[in-house]
C-alpha cells in the first residue's frame, strides 16, 4: 500500500513493517557491514582493520564493547531504582530502558565475537575455565547478563506470544532482576580492571588503582543520561512523552553520582600529585580536560541549575555526559597509550561500528511498533505518517 511522503507500511502475517529512507539507509549500511564481517570471518583481520599485534585492541573493543557495555547500563541502574528502591515513578520508561539495554548488549556480543582472532574458538570460555583471568569473568557476566535482559523481556513478549507463559514470567521476574542487578556490577568494573596492569604503558591521568570502581560509578550516571536520550528520540519518533519532572529528578540522581566521580577525581589526581599533568597543554592533557570539562562539569552545572527545569537544558546534560563517557572509553584505550603512527582504524573498521548501531536502530523501531514498549500507548501508524523524522 503506498503512502503520502515516501512512506510505505506493510503488515505482514499480524505484524507491522515500516520502510522510510531513513530505515532505508540504515538497512543499506546494514548490509555494507554484513559484507565487511563475512570478509573478516573469512581472511582474518589483515584485509579489513589495521590491527597488529602491537596494537590489538582498536575501535571494535573501545567503542563496540567498552562505550556499548557503558551505555547500556540504563537497564540495571532505572531497575535499580525501580524494583531495588522502590521509586515507582521511574517505571515509566523501564520498558524502553530495558530494550535499549537488550539491544546494547547483543550487539556488544556481536562486536566483542568479531574481535576473537580465532572467531570458531569462541565458546572455550564456556567450557575452559580460566577463571584467573578478567576477561574471562566480563564474557561470562555479559553472557549471563545478556540471557537474563532476554528472559526480562519476555514479560514484553508474552503479553502479545505466548501468553500462556505470561504468569510464569511475571512470577520469575523478581528473581531475574535481584540477578540482574549483580552481574552489570562485576563486569562494567572488571572492563576497567582490564586496564590495571597497564600502568607503565597509559598516561597517568587515565590509570588509577581505582580504576575499576571509576568504570562501574561512571555506568551508573551515564545510564539516566542515555535513558533521557533514548526517551526523547522515542518522543520525536512516537510521539512518546514522559513528565519532564520524572525525566529531571532521574537525571539529577545520575547527576548525584558523578559528583562523587568528580570529588573522587579531585582527590585521586592530589593523592598521587598529577596536577601538572593535567596542565602539561599535550595532546593527551588537553583532552583530559576536555572530556572532564565538557562531559563532567558543565553537566554539572546544568543539571544542577534552573537549567534543569527546560527540556533543552536536560536534554543538554544527557547528550554530554553520554558523550563524555564515549570519550572516556576511547581515551583509555587510544589517548592513553597513544603514541604517533601506531593505529588509526580502517574505514572497514568504523562500517562495522556504524552498521551495528544501526542494526540496534532499526530492530529497536520494529519492536517497539509491534510491542507494548513506550508505556500502555502503541505507535499507530497514523502518527508514524505523520513523523518525517521517524527511523
Amino acid at each position: 500500500m503506498k503512502m503520502k511522503n515516501a512512506y510505505r507500511c506493510y503488515r505482514i502475517l499480524g505484524w507491522d513493517f515500516t520502510i522510510t529512507p531513513a530505515r532505508i539507509v540504515l538497512l543499506a549500511l546494514v548490509a555494507f557491514m554484513g559484507a565487511v564481517a563475512v570478509t573478516r570471518l573469512l581472511t582474518g583481520f589483515q584485509y579489513v582493520t589495521h590491527l597488529t599485534d602491537e596494537t590489538p585492541w582498536g575501535l571494535w573493543i573501545s567503542f563496540d564493547v567498552l562505550c556499548g557495555v557503558a551505555l547500556a547500563g540504563g537497564g540495571y541502574s532505572t531497575a535499580l531504582l525501580v524494583s531495588g528502591f522502590k521509586v515507582q515513578k521511574y517505571g515509566v520508561v523501564a520498558r524502553s530502558a530495558l530494550l535499549t539495554s537488550l539491544l546494547g548488549y547483543i550487539l556488544v556480543m556481536a562486536g566483542l565475537f568479531l574481535d576473537i582472532g580465532l572467531w570458531p574458538h569462541f565458546w572455550r570460555p564456556f567450557v575452559s575455565w580460566g577463571y584467573t583471568s578478567v576477561l574471562f569473568e566480563v564474557f561470562w557476566c555479559i553472557s549471563i547478563y545478556t540471557t537474563i535482559l532476554t528472559l526480562e523481556f519476555h514479560e514484553v513478549i508474552t503479553e502479545r506470544m505466548f501468553k500462556s507463559l505470561h504468569p510464569y514470567i511475571l512470577k520469575i521476574l523478581p528473581v531475574l532482576v535481584i540477578i540482574g542487578l549483580i552481574f552489570p556490577m562485576m563486569h562494567q568494573s572488571s572492563l576497567g580492571g582490564l586496564f590495571l596492569i597497564a600502568k607503565s604503558k597509559m598516561f597517568p591521568l587515565w590509570w588509577s588503582p581505582i580504576l575499576p570502581l571509576y568504570f562501574l560509578i561512571s555506568s551508573f550516571f551515564v545510564g539516566s543520561a542515555m535513558v533521557n536520550v533514548e526517551s526523547d528520540l522515542a518522543r520525536r519518533n512516537y510521539g512518546h512523552t514522559v513528565d519532564p519532572d520524572i525525566m529531571r529528578q532521574l537525571t539529577r540522581v545520575g547527576g548525584a553520582i558523578m559528583a562523587v566521580y568528580l570529588v573522587m577525581k579531585i582527590v585521586d589526581i592530589t593523592m598521587h600529585d598529577q596536577w601538572s599533568y593535567v596542565f602539561l597543554g599535550t595532546m593527551q592533557s588537553n583532552l583530559f580536560l576536555v572530556e572532564m570539562i565538557g562531559g563532567i562539569i558543565i553537566p554539572l552545572a546544568i543539571i544542577f541549575s534552573p537549567l534543569a527545569y527546560k527540556k533543552w537544558g536536560v536534554l543538554t546534560y544527557s547528550w554530554l555526559v553520554v558523550l563524555g563517557v564515549v570519550m572516556n572509553r576511547l581515551n583509555c584505550v587510544f589517548t592513553a597509550m597513544y603514541k604517533s603512527g601506531d593505529y588509526f582504524p580502517s574505514v572497514f573498521e568504523f562500517a562495522v561500528s556504524i552498521g551495528l548501531v544501526s542494526a540496534g536502530c532499526l530492530v529497536y523501531g520494529v519492536i517497539v511498533e509491534n510491542f507494548n514498549v513506550l508505556g500502555n500507548e502503541r505507535a499507530t501508524q497514523h502518527h508514524i505518517l505523520q513523523k518525517t523524522d521517524l527511523l
